[in-house]
């Protein structure tokens, strides 16, 4: 069973507590989950747009926010769309559940569509990451996303870790410049840079590639950033025209392999931060409408969108943006 924090605890009553020992505790009262995740997603592209007007922000999954209610036939939350440049979802056309090769079911794939064809509507850019491995079903992923209006990918792999051999070039390649999103005609997600040895082979790799834009980590393998020149050659097609460069970043769950991540904090947690994530070893829960956390990701200069902006990437890709629906379960569970 999962522990439930009480929000009006103080943070006192942790110290020297490990997880281990926290007790199970009531839910937080008056959260409004939903809401909370899509005002994370609203200040953040406030603070990072107010650092650099054209900087991208991309949340991915968690498309039922597009809707005040989260039902596909409620009205467009035009704040919330507005906050943002493009919407991003996995597992359109291939990839449900996690099986890579294996067509999304039609119910789900037009459950889907119905949100992302929203977001179209109000003129975002929709990116879509489907997971195949065999040519029959990279072709139909490109094909129908491109039916759909949507920019994909084809991971063959859920690891995110490597430059897929098929196509052998980006579907709809180009010379041109790239300059915003809605210039992008392909993109590669490839956040995992673990088969290169070096910073340096991650980038001459990725830099032999006509990609308009590439979503990768911003760190590397061994917790440190790109340089300002490895940053600058990411942003060059191997043809010589510009490109997009943007950052992944998990605005929903703690990762203890990244920068901020504190060694006491298994036994003397922060007050927003909440258990591991069952069969994701290294991933936290956290209550992500409390400052605690928001300090992290935003709003200083040591927050990781600054760090994003600072070092030159054009945008941000914002993951754990679905985390609000583990908190509704909760809820759900409570009431009943």
């Amino acid at each position: 069973m999962h522990r439930k924090l009480l929000v009006l605890l103080s943070p006192l009553l942790f110290l020297g507590c490990s997880f281990d020992d926290l007790p199970d505790f009531i839910i937080p009262a008056n959260v409004d989950y939903d809401q909370e995740m899509r005002l994370l997603v609203e200040d953040i592209s406030v603070y990072a747009k107010g650092i650099d007007r054209d900087f991208i922000v991309v949340p991915q999954n968690g498309i039922e926010l597009i809707t005040t209610n989260t039902q596909t036939n409620g009205p467009v939350d035009n704040t919330y769309v507005n906050s943002t440049d493009g919407i991003a979802q996995e597992a359109v056309f291939f990839g449900q559940d996690g099986k890579v090769d294996q067509p999304t079911s039609e119910t789900e794939s037009d459950r889907l569509q119905a949100y992302l064809d929203l977001a179209k509507e109000e003129g975002r850019e929709i990116l879509v990451t489907d997971f195949a491995n065999t040519e029959p079903n990279i072709d139909e992923s490109y094909k129908e996303n491109e039916k759909a209006g949507y920019l994909s990918f084809a991971a063959d792999s859920l690891n995110l870790n490597d430059i897929p051999p098929h196509p052998k070039e980006p579907v709809n390649v180009n010379s041109n410049n790239i300059d915003k999103l809605e210039d992008v005609k392909n993109f590669l997600n490839i956040t995992n840079p673990s088969l290169s040895n070096t910073r340096q082979d991650f980038v001459d790799k990725l830099s032999e590639t006509d990609y308009d834009l590439l979503i990768i980590d911003f760190f590397f393998t061994d917790g440190e950033p790109y340089t300002e020149e490895q940053i600058k050659q990411l942003k060059v097609k191997s043809n010589g025209s510009r490109r997009l460069l943007m950052a992944y970043v998990d605005i929903g769950m703690a990762q203890s392999d990244r920068y901020y991540w504190e060694s006491y904090w298994p036994t003397n947690p922060p007050a927003w931060l909440l258990d591991e994530v069952p069969n994701e070893p290294g991933n936290y829960y956290v209550e992500y409408w409390k400052a605690g956390w928001q300090d992290i990701i935003y709003g200083n200069n040591d927050s990781y969108i600054f760090m994003i902006a600072d070092a030159g990437f054009d945008g941000a890709y914002m993951d754990g943006i679905d985390v609000f629906e583990y908190f509704d379960s909760l809820e759900t569970e409570e009431e009943e």
